[in-house]
């Protein structure tokens, strides 16, 4: 529903009865007149926030004040929402709360633990002891331990990671404040490259999309009150 159209519509419907009433004409005239008057200044006005109106002087307000909004709306995003303060304050909440359920499974799982055994099979053939390990089959008699070892393995890193003294040397690794800063600039980056793609159309159509529906109400009240003040002007 579009107020601003339906405001102007019962205005103009009140100049055009009170033109043509047989009674209360002035009375009636004189509140579509007040009605109209403001409704239309209240539609124009908003109007002129996003179009250029020709010799209105200040119209087009948005789209002239493109980089200054912009700039307001990185302001609001760095420094309201992405601050070095903030995103350390979340990085410390995590840290603080993942001490408990880091969770190094899926990555254990990823290892390659034939890859490993295998290595270590050659380098026991490397060393003084393949000369040994030949005289017993070879790299073949170790085979029936590659899973073992593999199973092992993949249980001794589960539990090193699980560790108080690996937990503590993995938090102490992470430099807060460095992170902080540098996932800043990398924000604050990213939003410049978003802004630089903006034009004024889109600013102007984003703006629209925010306060436009709102906006609708100042042309409701500006024929409301406009009326009321044209109905007190009759009786003068």
């Amino acid at each position: 529903m579009n107020k601003s159209l339906i405001t102007n519509i019962l205005a103009l419907a009140l100049v055009i009865a009170g033109l043509v009433s047989p009674v209360h004409s002035k009375i009636i005239l004189s509140v579509g007149l007040f009605a109209l008057s403001g409704a239309i200044t209240n539609w124009l006005a908003i109007h002129m926030l996003f179009e250029k109106v020709p010799f209105l002087y200040g119209s087009g307000v948005i789209p002239n004040q493109f980089e200054e909004f912009k700039t307001g709306i990185k302001n609001i995003m760095m420094k309201q929402f992405f601050t070095t303060e903030n995103i350390q304050r979340f990085i410390k909440s995590e840290e603080g709360s993942s001490e408990n359920v880091l969770n190094f499974s899926p990555i254990l799982d990823a290892v390659d633990y034939d890859t490993i055994f295998q290595s270590l099979i050659d380098a026991i053939n490397a060393s003084s002891l393949g000369s040994m390990l030949a005289m017993v089959g070879g790299a073949e008699a170790l085979e029936p331990l590659r899973e073992p070892v593999s199973i092992k393995m993949r249980s001794a890193l589960e539990d090193m990671t699980a560790g108080e003294k690996f937990q503590k040397a993995l938090h102490a690794g992470l430099n807060t404040d460095k992170l902080g800063s540098d996932i800043t600039e990398n924000i604050e980056s990213i939003v410049n490259s978003r802004l630089d793609e903006l034009t004024p159309q889109m600013v102007k159509e984003i703006i629209q999309e925010m306060i436009r529906k709102h906006l609708g109400w100042l042309v409701v009240w500006g024929g409301v009150l406009g009326g009321l003040i044209g109905l007190f002007a009759s009786f003068i």
